[in-house]
């Protein structure tokens, strides 16, 4: 366990730095950019720290925030819930897609964070893998739909009408691959099996028919991931649909 703590801290400070490097070159190619274009006589604009104002947070903030939470409320609560029942990654999809919305949305009106260093922040918090944490390849697919929400909810430049059809498309392909309309979902479950005579490739019928009895899963594919002679077990990983989900 203090081996996974600090690999995990070790890969948070790793990739917090590389955040850090990409917003202070954006930071100086801004800089460099508005000296060359503007005029050196041009007096410097203070900025009172004090102020009781909302200079940045009107009415276009809100409503993108607005449109950002409805797409993130419906992709995961009636969709992702929906296929897989589970809570366990609620908070970080809603916190990933809120962190990345209010970061990129206030340095885009307040520096000209530019499109090229948004995707560059995407691609930091992208590759911010949990290592202590086995999350399979679908979950890391929602989390990157949840930051592309939150950068484009952000940094676009269109209208709301664009705003929500952008988003909508988005949506609507995750519920048209999750929703059971091409296919069926697809789950998968790796556990240990004693009946070691039945793993061999020519009664593969009888596995799946054993297993079937008795996990009550609809399981079609079976795979052989390690086998213990010592113990006569086996690793396998089942393949299953699981209508009684969809259904509730």
């Amino acid at each position: 366990m203090p081996n996974n703590a600090m690999v995990f801290l070790y890969n948070i400070s790793k990739w917090l730095g590389l955040l850090s490097l990409v917003l202070f070159t954006n930071a100086l190619f801004g800089q460099l950019t508005g000296f060359m274009e503007s005029d050196p006589v041009t007096p410097a604009v203070t900025n009172d720290f004090f102020r009781l104002e909302l200079d940045r947070f009107k009415a276009d903030f809100f409503v993108r925030l607005a449109i950002n939470l409805t797409s993130m409320l419906t992709l995961v609560r009636f969709i992702y819930y929906k296929v897989y029942a589970r809570f366990d990654f609620f908070l970080t999809f809603f916190m990933f897609n809120l962190i990345i919305f209010i970061i990129t949305f206030l340095l885009n009106s307040n520096t000209g964070f530019s499109i090229g260093a948004a995707f560059g922040l995407f691609a930091i918090f992208a590759m911010l893998r949990y290592r202590t944490e086995d999350i399979s390849a679908r979950d890391m697919t929602y989390l990157f739909m949840s930051i592309t929400i939150g950068l484009i909810c952000s940094i676009n430049g269109g209208n709301v009408l664009e705003l929500f059809a952008i988003n909508a498309i988005i949506i609507l392909a995750a519920f048209l691959i999750e929703g059971n309309v091409f296919m069926k979902p697809e789950f998968s479950k790796s556990l240990e099996y004693e009946n070691i005579d039945l793993i061999k490739p020519d009664r593969e019928s009888e596995l799946i028919a054993d297993l079937r009895f008795r996990t009550g899963l609809d399981i079609h594919k079976v795979d052989i991931r390690r086998i213990d002679f010592l113990r006569d077990t086996a690793i396998i990983k089942i393949y299953y649909h699981d209508t009684k989900r969809r259904n509730g």
